[in-house]
């Protein structure tokens, strides 16, 4: 049975926004409310200020900092480019070397694919075959020049989460700044940057039920000299990130942090919940693989490969659901999931996975009608496979 509109299956990708946000946002955006400029010193960019601050404040509890050990981004994907251009920059005299992880997100790669083109050295940690990194393996790739590590808590395909406290307690042994995106775990779980250790720490909205376009990046205070920016122009932002603040998308992070921070233990119960349902309806299908540790990960998120079967075809069979095959930010790419291949996953089995990725608005309803879709499109597509 399908719908008009499809089974939204996509959180890890990017989640609707609650009611509460978009009301708060509205009243950024008329005559009537606070549009004003916040770097402005009249009385509508005085307003415009307040609320900005207020917002910082929000997300800043979420995580458990101080409001001015925040910066403003666009997404975490300018959080993470300034997390390690800006580091590895600023420290180059010290040294050029930089640790991360094969399985990160693109938005870390590439920066680090950038600076071996700058003269830097990156050393990139293998997983085991559930994705997660031993942390006596970044021990042994530390050397006396690596100026930063980066490795982020809870990845975007598979779901599974790093240990990154003993990370981090390797890393401050030998002084080693540690980078980490939490895109994908930021009000999901309970988030304390004290607890984990990490010296940069980069989060969004667009993952918690808030605006796209609008991220933060955290520093520990001797990291603010250590940060070089990457956009400059204003020097707003305490120098870190000039430009004019977007007041409306910072508001709407700021109401979907506080949420977060009083709904996450609800929301992860919820999707544990139908996580685990959704998991018991597709292990009945013959040749169904899980992807990566099947507890040591966040609760919404669901990797399943699907022997016998093309990934594509089965993708464009599940018309009545949204989901996907992997990262939003390689999604128009023929290229099987490095992520999976990383694990162990042949190309075959790469290519023949799914996403689920499930929030707070999915119900058992929807987690019903996904089993029976995707139950349905792979009886027919092995039916009919050579």
């Amino acid at each position: 049975m399908s719908r008009a509109v499809p089974v939204y299956l996509d959180y890890a990708a990017t989640s609707p926004a609650d009611p509460q946000v978009a009301a708060a946002m509205s009243e950024c955006l008329t005559r009537d409310g606070v549009f004003g400029n916040p770097s402005s010193m009249h009385l509508h960019g005085r307003l415009a200020r307040e609320r900005v601050e207020r917002a910082r404040a929000q997300a800043a509890a979420l995580i458990h900092v101080e409001p001015q050990q925040l910066v403003w981004t666009s997404g975490a994907t300018e959080s993470n480019n300034l997390a390690i251009l800006g580091s590895a920059r600023a420290s180059a005299k010290r040294g050029r070397h930089l640790i991360t992880a094969r399985t990160e997100h693109k938005s870390v790669l590439d920066p680090c694919h950038r600076l071996e083109h700058e003269g830097f050295q990156v050393t990139y940690l293998d997983t085991d075959r559930d994705g997660l990194i031993a942390p006596e393996r970044v021990r042994e790739a530390l050397r006396a020049d690596t100026v930063l590590v980066s490795i982020m808590h809870a990845n975007n395909e598979i779901g599974v989460l790093q240990d990154i406290e003993a990370i981090a307690a390797i890393c401050h042994e030998r002084a080693v700044p540690l980078h980490v995106d939490a895109a994908q775990s930021a009000g999901k779980v309970g988030l304390d940057v004290a607890r984990l250790g990490c010296d940069l720490l980069s989060f969004t909205a667009h993952k918690l039920y808030g605006p796209k376009g609008i991220g933060a990046l955290y520093f520990a205070p001797p990291r603010r000299a250590a940060l070089q920016p990457l956009i400059f122009g204003g020097g707003h932002e305490r120098g870190l990130r000039s430009g004019t603040l977007a007041v409306h998308q910072i508001v709407g992070f700021g109401v979907a942090c506080e949420l977060a921070a009083e709904r996450w233990a609800a929301d992860a119960a919820h999707c544990e919940r139908l996580r685990a349902r959704l998991w018991r309806g597709l292990s009945a299908i013959d040749g169904v693989l899980l992807n990566g540790h099947a507890t040591r990960r966040v609760a919404g998120i669901l990797n399943v490969s699907f022997s016998g079967v093309e990934g594509e075809s089965l993708l464009m069979g599940l018309g009545e659901l949204s989901l996907s095959t992997g990262s939003a930010c390689i999604s128009e790419s023929d290229e099987p999931s490095y992520v999976l291949r990383a694990l162990g996953r042949d190309t075959e089995l790469a290519q023949s996975s799914l996403r689920f990725s499930l929030g707070r608005y999915s119900t058992e309803e929807e987690i019903d009608l996904a089993i029976a879709a995707v139950t349905r499109e792979v009886q027919r597509l092995r039916a009919v496979a050579p």
